[in-house]
């Protein structure tokens, strides 16, 4: 599928923008510089220079000072933003632009397209992309991938790009001698960290004739773009920068912290203004205290319908296991007292009026509780629980609306810390996985709305699946800074042959390692299994079951490969099409079945199945049984004991 770029007009305002602020410079194609070879050592232990070679630098500002400035100031008048003073200079370089884009506006294929315009009119070909983060280096390469075609058909030229990697520096040789348009993209870890591949860009490496790769880049004069600034302007930052010697920085955010030389301007009522963007709807939740009571209460909705309108409501009830806060939908004259089991705080809460003009509930002692009010003994942990149903119910609305149409929802959590979802020590310090308090609300909160809104066009809840993908905890030091587990990080992102399938993409999704990092993982759903030897993400479902059986799987030392099977491995039968759970290959000679097709269940009883499902099931033993010999098997698990008692 190629992708179709329209050209917008305000996307076309931000490069002109960028590009007119060095009109009257002199188009040069690539200044020719004699590139440092460096030095080797032959196989005699003797020094010898390689064979010297050409490279192409940008050519240096024909432009004075002056002359910029009234280019910045005629930039500036025409958007009708405050006349710069003078040249804001840093210790980084004299030039400095900002570019101030609302986000969801195309920032990232504003400035790609600036290369290229750069490049057109005045021949500067290197360029530099800075990044905070691992994450935002991968969308920008992937910005950089999907837009070659377009930028193709507009410049009649290609962008050679790559992403630096401290250990593949012939991309740096060819980045100094090719005379074409070349980016390289950079995360702010890969040189302004400790650890020992961050230093490598400032030693002289016997991997790289001796030479130090910093002067190497620093030698071709790049433009540097800062992709979220405000994120990378450290004092130690902006000296690592300096060492990169740009011709001029361009940075581009929605929320500059520092200043420069402003050239452009689309905030976020200038994008709502041009209807580029929609406008954000926010639920709040307000704790209100009710006088001379503790009563727990939380107002989620009114719900109207051709009937008196109903509210729901959580409050606290007495079970048999000890008092849970259950939602519950409450009428005119429901009795609190009563449906708690007796608890006194309840005592004189009778509804008396559910008002859905004001969103309200009163009742019959006068207390008022409006929807997104909590009343009561309302903790931290409360408030969070809250926030979770709230998340969780409005994605399952959205997705009622829109998945008919083939629309994606996608709803990301940004919590304050990784063990809040996942804890992986236990009390001994032992490298154990276990969920952690908001994963535990998540779960519960996902499970009560899922089955709410399951139907019988979808009895089984397919549609509304929780795919939640990590790397093994024993991987992950997170007490470690994102540089030192990066490997990590790039095998999630890139290495790993993970990859969507189509029309049934998660609707959820939680990359664990990266919460609060910036990380929006590709939809992963499926693992292809030729990468049976180097596959080692773990597949981490709503249904514990499968959870455990994964984890079991990955530790036995007879499984060879095992793959969670995708939507569009299927079986047809007179009740729809059945989807069976797992592939698993064992080692030969040591099981009876080396392959292994499998249906996790919570439990081995047909009573606890659905009927269709049990039907399906029922399909799939007599399809296998007349297309498969000894040696494949099919049959429906509990866990990884069953499915060893069959094989072995």
């Amino acid at each position: 599928m190629k992708l179709k770029f329209k050209k917008q007009g305000y996307q076309t305002n931000a490069v002109e923008a960028v590009a007119d602020c060095f009109a009257g410079q002199p188009k040069r194609e690539g200044l020719n510089y004699r590139m440092d070879p460096g030095r080797a050592v032959d196989a005699g232990g003797q020094v010898v220079t390689p064979l010297e070679s050409a490279g192409f630098k940008n050519a240096d500002l024909a432009l004075t000072p002056g002359q910029i400035l009234e280019n910045i100031h005629a930039v500036q008048r025409r958007q009708n933003l405050p006349l710069s003073a003078a040249l804001v200079k840093t210790k980084v370089c004299d030039i400095n632009l900002d570019v101030e884009m609302e986000t969801g506006t195309g920032k990232t294929y504003c400035y790609v397209k600036s290369m290229f315009e750069l490049n057109a009119r005045f021949g500067w070909s290197k360029f530099i992309v800075v990044v905070p983060s691992i994450a935002i280096r991968e969308g920008v390469h992937k910005s950089l991938e999907i837009t070659a075609e377009h930028f193709l058909d507009d410049y009649k030229k290609r962008a050679r790009f790559f992403i630096y990697n401290s250990k593949q520096l012939h991309n740096l040789e060819s980045f100094s001698s090719d005379s074409g348009l070349n980016v390289m993209v950079i995360n702010v870890q890969a040189f302004n960290a400790t650890g020992k591949d961050a230093r490598r860009i400032y030693e002289e490496l016997d991997d790289f004739q001796s030479r130090r790769p910093i002067d190497v880049i620093s030698a071709n004069r790049p433009i540097m773009f800062l992709d979220e600034p405000q994120k990378i302007e450290g004092g130690k930052t902006l000296d690592s920068l300096a060492n990169f010697k740009p011709l001029a920085v361009l940075r581009y955010s929605a929320t500059h912290k520092t200043t420069h030389n402003k050239i452009h301007r689309l905030d976020a009522l200038d994008a709502y203004n041009q209807k580029l963007v929609k406008k954000i709807a926010v639920r709040g939740i307000s704790v209100k205290g009710l006088t001379g009571t503790n009563a727990y209460l939380y107002l989620e909705s009114i719900e109207v319908s051709k009937s008196a309108p109903v509210a729901r409501v959580e409050l606290e009830m007495k079970q048999n296991n000890g008092i849970k806060r259950v939602v519950r939908r409450l009428s005119r004259n429901d009795n609190l007292f009563d449906l708690s089991g007796d608890l006194e705080q309840y005592r004189g809460f009778v509804v008396s009026d559910i008002n859905a003009l004001t969103n309200a509930v009163t009742f019959t002692n006068e207390h008022e509780l409006v929807a997104g009010e909590a009343a009561g003994d309302v903790s931290e942990s409360a408030l969070r629980r809250i926030q979770i149903r709230e998340a969780v119910k409005a994605h399952f609305e959205k997705e009622q609306a829109l998945f008919a149409k083939g629309v994606k929802v996608l709803s990301l959590f940004f919590i304050d810390a990784v063990s809040k979802y996942r804890s992986f020590t236990n009390e001994s310090g032992d490298a154990v996985e276990q969920p952690g308090e908001y994963a535990q609300m998540f779960e519960e909160e996902y499970n009560q709305q899922l089955t709410e809104v399951l139907t019988l066009d979808d009895p089984t809840g397919d549609t509304y699946n929780l795919d939640i993908f990590t790397k093994p905890a024993s991987k992950i030091d997170f007490s470690r800074s994102v540089k030192a587990n990066q490997h990590i990080y790039d095998y999630g992102l890139t290495d790993s042959n993970v990859h969507v399938q189509q029309g049934h993409p998660p609707k959820h999704e939680t990359c664990v390692p990266c919460v609060g990092k910036g990380f929006n993982p590709p939809w992963p759903t499926k693992v292809d299994p030729t990468t049976r030897h180097s596959c080692r993400l773990w597949a981490l479902f709503h249904v514990k079951v499968e959870r455990d059986f994964v984890k079991e799987l990955d530790a036995s030392a007879e499984v060879v490969v095992y793959v969670k099977l995708p939507r569009g491995f299927f079986i047809p039968t007179l009740v729809g099409n059945y989807n069976p759970d797992w592939a698993i290959a064992f080692k030969q000679g040591k099981v009876k079945h080396v392959y292994f097709v499998a249906e996790t269940k919570g439990s081995m009883s047909s009573m606890d199945l659905r009927k269709i499902e049990e039907s399906k099931i029922e399909c799939a033993r007599k399809f296998f049984a007349k297309i498969t010999s000894d040696q494949v098997k099919y049959d429906v698990v509990d866990g990884y004991g069953k499915l060893m008692e069959l094989v072995v």
